[in-house]
């Protein structure tokens, strides 16, 4: 099953129109085996490269993706448990400022995207089919359970098509 329009914010239509299929955990599987091959493909010495100034390094990339999945899995953990509060948005380029990822190694970014991402999915799996639908308000927008875990795999998407075009070419 996708996602209804209402579902997600609008901002992230370009983000399910990258999403191919219905089956949301397998979908998940399979963007996240491509990341981990798109990561691997880059060699050690190239974790602080970036294609333009004031781009993001990639190691910085493989950051933001593992704040953005434990931003969005808390999300949809807390509507899937009937959170009634409104959840707050996040500044990314603050949080990619503050999370010091070039001074890791691309090796230990990597280790813990790969760790965050299979804790993830392992929350997405537990979840009843039935809770997909839940409802509730993350950064000022209303979202669903569903829409949510679209919108994580479409992110992951745009991310593996611009370290794909603009960093690995």
């Amino acid at each position: 099953m996708r996602p209804n329009k209402n579902d997600y914010p609008e901002y992230s239509q370009k983000y399910i129109d990258l999403v191919e299929g219905d089956d949301i955990i397998s979908i998940l599987h399979q963007t996240n085996k491509e990341m981990s091959d798109v990561i691997n493909s880059f060699p050690s010495s190239k974790g602080d490269y970036s294609y333009a100034e004031n781009k993001w390094t990639v190691k910085q990339i493989i950051g933001h993706l593992s704040d953005t999945d434990r931003i969005f899995a808390y999300r949809a953990l807390a509507i899937a448990r009937g959170e009634t509060q409104a959840l707050p948005s996040f500044d990314q380029d603050l949080y990619v400022e503050k999370g010091n990822f070039n001074s890791k190694t691309l090796s230990e970014i990597s280790y813990e995207y790969r760790l965050t991402r299979e804790s993830n999915l392992l929350l997405f799996r537990s979840f009843d089919k039935s809770i997909y639908q839940n409802r509730g308000i993350a950064a000022g927008n209303e979202v669903t359970v569903l829409g949510i875990m679209f919108m994580v795999a479409g992110h992951q998407r745009h991310h593996i098509n611009i370290l794909k075009q603009k960093y690995l070419n």
